[in-house]
């Protein structure tokens, strides 16, 4: 049945029961693409049946549909076009794991971060009656995602606006771990209360049958409606926001789905529908271990194992994680905070050990940084885990709560560089440039997996604000020392001495440098390599020295070219007068890195070991310079 969707109005005839039989097929090819390619399975297991009855109901891409996140827009994918090319979910020049406006109309709006999609619809439905056009806005957000201040101040603006609108609330417990915080538990009290909906019509229905008997009494009753409401669910939170609610709704239950769809189409205002469903629905693995098959690499269908290279060196995560237990249990004052990602970040054994210590805040990263500077005003030392590309949001409270301030918090930035398959809304390389011109704050990267456990004892030893990155992924397989090392703040270390050029490299471009000499030395031309270390604060005397001795600089990293490490270094040469200095900036270019596999794209832009020696020595011809 499959094979005949090209387009949503494929499904536009079909009866419940080949609805049922095609979201099993759907489901089937979910499991064997994830398994081949990686992905967000979990998540997707869990939509196909409100994605069925969505596009059963409604008429995209004239309507507007706006997934949050994106993590559950593979059903989605597959019932819009890109059946026949489903396959290449996720590799080189295939379809991207998220929302992409590029790549189909039914992408309404992109997706990769949480908690945009209400703020986006309300723009496109503001749009829509700007325009005095006809069509129906509906954004789906899941119960994590609604963790996330955005959706709260869009819901607030939608309900003032009144406007028509309908928020499709996915409710299965989870981001990507175990939701936590007030608003899950107010959505577990709302599964456990099922009768309010049809309490809350009885009473509307009495309401209105009463018959015209004076002002006063009417109100009474309408305070008595009240008082029901608040007595069958707390909080009524919706509904107070000016939202009409209909819910819980079994998630799973096409008919149920497609019954109030298609009632919010009559009711003016916006709209809330909290649709219950089962992360990892149809697939055991997934259902027992739904954060595990949230994003997932590629794992063995009959049994659920990730299939994992042998013999690789631990991951920075996981390095990370050992690192700051040891740590804390001399140091009683390290707090650890993550936005709901305790596994992803490595935090997990810590919040085992420490759960006193230990703060997941949810999808609040704003939140995580500004309450660390709170913490950190109190003598504590709080370690924010959050992967480089969310910690994006959180920019304005780095620079005006805790660097401002200069309070000493430590930021650990999982998944910076290039992180592969996720693609643009994932990639971290960004993080040097919005970090390094910020006062106060020290910026490190470390060259492996034992220089960023001495960087995270550093950290904790220097009364400032200090941000460390590091790369997705496995470490370069070096020995860790047993005992941490505090490093000097702002001094690189020299690993290869070269009479005609100094490569300076940051973090995960050390070992392709140390490499990329190898290479050099095979064209008779000495090349140095040198562990920058420290993004900020920069090692001037090692500049002074690499330019007095060699006259070109080639400076390395894994981040944009714009406003990162080259930069930074440039000004230097340019504030210190070195106007002889012929330097060369490799890194990213200035546009968005498609997705793909880590190694793929850092051959493809050149910064790979052979990458590098090819730029560097068509650049030494270039200026004939030899010493």
């Amino acid at each position: 049945m499959l094979d005949s969707i090209n387009g949503p109005q494929d499904i536009k005839h079909f009866s419940m029961a080949q609805l049922e039989k095609l979201a099993g097929e759907i489901r089937e090819l979910l499991i064997h693409t994830v398994a081949s390619n990686g992905g967000h399975l979990a998540p997707n297991l869990g939509v196909v049946e409100l994605t069925l009855a969505l596009h059963k109901m409604f008429d995209s891409p004239k309507d507007k549909i706006v997934w949050d996140v994106g993590h559950q827009a593979y059903v989605h994918k597959i019932l819009t076009g890109r059946r026949a090319t489903f396959s290449t979910l996720r590799s080189v020049d295939g379809i991207s794991g998220f929302p992409k406006r590029c790549e189909s109309p039914h992408d309404v709006f992109g997706a990769g971060h949480s908690s945009t999609s209400i703020s986006s619809a309300v723009g496109i439905a503001l749009a829509r009656d700007l325009s005095g056009e006809k069509y129906n806005v509906i954004a789906v957000i899941g119960d994590g995602s609604l963790t996330g201040g955005e959706a709260y101040e869009a819901l607030n603006h939608a309900g003032h606006l009144g406007i028509n609108l309908t928020v499709i609330l996915n409710d299965n417990e989870m981001s990507i771990a175990k939701n936590v915080g007030a608003i899950s538990e107010y959505l577990a009290k709302m599964r456990t209360a099922p009768t309010y909906s049809k309490v809350k019509r009885d009473i509307d229905f009495l309401l209105r049958s009463i018959p015209a008997i004076g002002d006063s009494v009417a109100k009474t009753v309408e305070r008595l409606k009240g008082s029901l409401k608040y007595l069958l669910v707390p909080g009524i939170l919706f509904e107070e926001l000016g939202f009409t609610y209909f819910g819980p709704i079994d998630g799973h239950n096409i008919p149920s789905i497609m019954e109030v769809l298609d009632k919010t189409k009559s009711i003016k205002g916006p709209v809330i529908v909290h649709i219950v469903t089962h992360k990892g629905k149809g697939y055991q693995p997934a259902e027992t271990n739904p954060d595990k098959f949230h994003g997932v690499g590629p794992f063995c269908v009959e049994t659920g194992a990730v299939i994992k290279p042998n013999g690789k060196p631990p991951a920075y995560t996981q390095i990370f994680g050992n690192a700051i237990v040891k740590l804390a249990e001399h140091n009683p004052d390290i707090v650890a905070i993550t936005a709901a990602m305790p596994d992803g970040t490595g935090l997990q054994n810590f919040a085992t050990r420490y759960p006193k210590r230990f703060f997941d805040v949810g999808i609040a990263e704003q939140h995580a940084v500004t309450m660390a500077a709170g913490l950190a005003t109190q003598g504590k030392h709080p370690i924010v885990a959050i992967y480089s590309t969310f910690m994006q949001r959180a920019y304005d409270q780095i620079l005006h709560d805790v660097c401002l301030q200069n309070l000493p918090v430590t930021f650990v930035l999982d998944r910076a560089g290039i992180v592969g398959e996720d693609g643009p809304t994932h990639h971290g390389v960004f993080d040097y440039s919005f970090l390094r011109h910020i006062p106060n704050i020290i910026v490190m990267a470390p060259k492996d997996e034992n220089e960023l456990q001495h960087m995270l004892y550093s950290a904790t030893e220097m009364n400032a604000p200090v941000a460390i990155r590091y790369p997705r992924g496995s470490g370069v397989g070096v020995n860790l020392q047993s005992e941490f090392t505090k490093l000097e703040i702002g001094k690189s270390e020299i690993l290869h001495a070269g009479k005609d050029v100094v490569l300076f490299a940051v973090g995960a471009m050390v070992e392709p440098c140390r490499q990329a000499a190898e290479l050099l030395a095979d064209k008779e031309i000495a090349a140095g390599v040198v562990n920058s270390r420290f993004i900020k604060p920069l090692d001037g005397t090692m500049i002074r020295q690499a330019a007095r001795d060699t006259g070109i600089i080639v400076t390395v990293e894994d981040n944009v070219v714009a406003g990162g490490f080259g930069s930074a270094v440039l000004e230097y040469i340019n504030s210190q007068n070195l106007n002889w200095v012929k330097i060369l900036r490799l890194g990213l270019p200035d546009k968005f890195i498609e997705h793909g596999p880590r190694s793929y794209l850092l051959h493809k832009y050149a910064l790979d070991a052979q990458g590098i020696a090819n730029n560097v020595e068509t650049f030494i011809r270039q200026f004939g310079v030899r010493k």
